[in-house]
């Protein structure tokens, strides 16, 4: 499975975002989804998870409410809506997956995930 992100850049606070997460390789019909995020000198960090039905998602605290993860199974995409952007989400995204077989919630810890893209840059400025 290849992973590649898209849609970072460098915004204001309060701006929006939309990242993509195009996965090739595979048909990613059961697997599970996640965007995490790396700030400098940070442990990389889980911001949400969507089930490979899209049926269930859950949320870091952090992002609750100002974020959206959605994905297009039709396209094997993902995708992260980021809206009231931050300084302190300032970091660089990754996109991961792994096989869950199921549409039980997705699990937060890097550890569980399989397979991982390169990242992509965002920077909110305040």
């Amino acid at each position: 499975v290849q992973l590649v992100e898209s849609g970072g850049g460098s915004v204001q606070a309060g701006d929006s975002l939309r990242l993509s997460c195009e996965a090739s390789g595979r048909t990613l019909s059961t697997y599970t989804m996640g965007w995490f995020r790396q700030a400098p000198g940070k442990e990389r960090e889980f911001a949400a998870g969507i089930s490979w039905s899209g049926g269930t998602t859950n949320y870091a605290d952090s992002v609750k409410g100002r974020f959206t993860i959605s994905r297009d199974a039709a396209k094997n995409t993902m995708f992260l809506q980021m809206n009231a952007l931050k300084p302190e989400d300032t970091a660089i995204y990754y996109c991961a997956v792994y096989y869950s077989g199921g549409n039980g919630s997705p699990k937060r810890s890097p550890s569980d995930y399989r397979y991982w893209g390169q990242g992509t840059q965002v920077t909110v400025s305040s």
